[in-house]
């Protein structure tokens, strides 16, 4: 079995179309813009966070819909090695609320930019490294292709935001998906149109998305979207949610 799918060709990871050349594909260009979060500042940097969140979401919500199921089927420690990338996921999903909720003046701020790309990073480490490389030596290149259209078709009308009260398993994630994007992509765009307006558009774009924040943190709550996680990928919970 190979150590890790960063350096294999396309013909080794199954293909163009392959799950594993797709997802490899997303952690490189998240990379890029890592670095560009580290250089920039303010709006600027604002900008650069919102195309992060717009990659990350939406490709963990495929993994965690498509690929991790896919993976446990395949796998007698599937389970095991899936629980642990959902707490990472989770822990994801808990930092960049936050950093949602904050402002440019935070004190906190700072810290938790710097808290968000280091586990982004480590979560990029530990799937090229050990999870997908046992998904590449169990699957072959016509199942790694047939996961990597399904991933490509839910990753495009996947959540942009994190929800960290959703969980991490079907069917809950798979139920969340629908409303909760499209009051994400929805406040993409009015936070897009906050920072390059002027500051009336601003004001109005800023309120708006804080009530539809409101109302995705309300949609979180129904408990058929918290259906068949793992609770331990919740903080203090232990054992599984039917």
């Amino acid at each position: 079995m190979r150590t890790s799918i960063a350096h294999q060709s396309i013909e080794e990871l199954g293909g163009a179309g392959s799950v594993l050349v797709r997802q490899r594909t997303d952690h490189q260009r998240l990379d890029e813009l890592l670095r560009k979060v580290r250089a920039t500042g303010g709006t600027e940097q604002d900008e650069v966070l919102m195309r992060v969140w717009r990659l990350v979401f939406p490709h963990a919500f495929a993994e965690e819909a498509v690929l991790w199921p896919a993976l446990r089927r395949a796998l007698p420690d599937g389970e095991e090695l899936t629980v642990q990338v959902e707490r990472e996921h989770q822990e994801i999903n808990e930092v960049v609320a936050a950093l949602d909720r904050s402002r440019h003046h935070d004190r906190e701020r700072p810290e938790l930019i710097d808290r968000a790309i280091v586990m982004l990073s480590q979560d990029v480490r530990d799937e090229e490294d050990k999870l997908l490389p046992r998904l590449q030596a169990t699957l072959g290149p016509r199942e790694l292709q047939r996961l990597g259209l399904a991933w490509g078709i839910v990753r495009r009308t996947a959540p942009t935001r994190p929800h960290p009260v959703v969980a991490r398993r079907p069917p809950g994630n798979v139920l969340a998906a629908l409303p909760l994007s499209a009051i994400d992509r929805t406040r993409d765009v009015l936070d897009g149109a906050a920072r390059r307006g002027p500051a009336p558009v601003a004001s109005a774009g800023c309120a708006a998305s804080r009530l539809l924040a409101a109302v995705a943190g309300a949609v979180e709550q129904a408990p058929p979207l918290r259906r068949g996680e793992d609770r331990s990928t919740h903080s203090g919970r232990t054992g599984h949610e039917g």
